[in-house]
């Protein structure tokens, strides 16, 4: 549709939602959100004690 202020520019179709969406830490639980920090904060220390050690 062609407006008055129209620049001659088109804009992007909007993109549609995939079906099946990928994983999301957004979705996840406080409880599982916690648990994932807690794992990566062992895997961290884990590996910087590899490195002192």
């Amino acid at each position: 549709m062609v407006h008055a202020h129209d620049h001659g520019h088109r804009h992007a179709a909007p993109a549609a939602a995939p079906d099946h969406p990928g994983w999301s830490r957004l979705r996840l639980s406080a409880g599982s959100r916690v648990g994932l920090a807690a794992i990566l904060v062992v895997l961290l220390w884990a590996a910087t004690l590899a490195v002192i050690v």
